[in-house]
C-alpha cells in the first residue's frame, strides 16, 4: 500500500487499521475484557515479590487514568490540560500501565502476550476511531495532534485544574474497583498456592 507523502497524509492521521475492521473490533472491547479477566484468573501465579514489583506499576497507571478523568469533558470540549498536555490518550496509556503491573504481579509472560495482542488488535483501532471522531468534533484537534504525541508522553509545562466532579462523572472509580478486585484475586491465589 502506498502512502501519500504530502501534507494530505498528515490529515489522514497515520491510520493503520481499515475503518471496517476498527468498527468491528470496537464491539469486541467488552467481550475481550471478559476474556482477559478469565485468562488472568486462570493463569496467574503471583508471589509476594511479583506483587511487590507489579502493584506499584498498576497504581501509577490508575493515577494516570484518574488524572486524565479529572480533565475530561467528553464531547463537550477538547481536553488539552493535565495529562492531555503531554499525551493525547492518557486513559489508554494508564490502562496499559495498569495491565503491565498486573501481568508482572501475575508472574505469567503468556498474559503479557495476550494483553499486548488485545491492545494492538482491539484497543489501538478503537483509539484511531476515537481520534477520527474528535477530529470531526473539534476543529482544533489537528493542531493539537501535531503538538502532542499519541502514546509516548512529551514532558513540559501542563496547565488546568483537576476536577473531582469530572472524575466521578467519567466513572473512573470503576477502574479503581476493578483493580482492587484484580489485586484481591492475586492475593487469594498467592495465599492458596502456599497453603498446605
Amino acid at each position: 500500500m502506498r502512502f501519500p507523502k504530502s501534507g494530505a497524509w498528515r490529515e489522514v492521521h497515520h491510520v493503520i487499521f481499515p475503518k471496517g475492521y476498527a468498527d468491528a473490533v470496537a464491539k469486541l472491547r467488552v467481550p475481550g475484557g471478559f476474556v482477559l479477566v478469565a485468562a488472568f484468573l486462570w493463569f496467574s501465579a503471583p508471589s509476594g515479590a511479583s506483587l511487590a514489583a507489579g502493584l506499584p506499576v498498576s497504581i501509577l497507571g490508575l493515577a494516570i487514568r484518574a488524572w486524565a478523568a479529572g480533565h475530561l469533558q467528553k464531547n463537550l470540549s477538547l481536553a488539552e490540560t493535565g495529562p492531555y498536555a503531554h499525551v493525547r490518550n492518557p486513559l489508554y496509556l494508564g490502562t496499559l500501565t495498569v495491565a503491565a503491573g498486573l501481568v508482572v504481579g501475575a508472574r505469567r509472560w503468556e498474559l503479557g502476550v495476550l494483553f499486548a495482542a488485545v491492545f494492538l488488535l482491539i484497543y489501538l483501532p478503537v483509539v484511531e476511531l476515537e481520534e477520527q471522531h474528535l477530529r470531526g468534533l473539534f476543529p482544533t484537534f489537528a493542531a493539537y495532534a501535531e503538538r502532542v504525541p499519541k502514546f509516548i508522553p512529551r514532558f513540559g509545562a501542563g496547565s488546568g485544574r483537576f476536577r473531582w466532579s469530572l472524575y466521578r462523572k467519567n466513572r473512573e472509580y470503576e477502574a479503581l474497583l476493578g483493580f482492587l478486585a484484580g489485586v484481591a484475586v492475586l492475593v487469594w491465589k498467592m495465599v492458596a498456592a502456599h497453603e498446605p
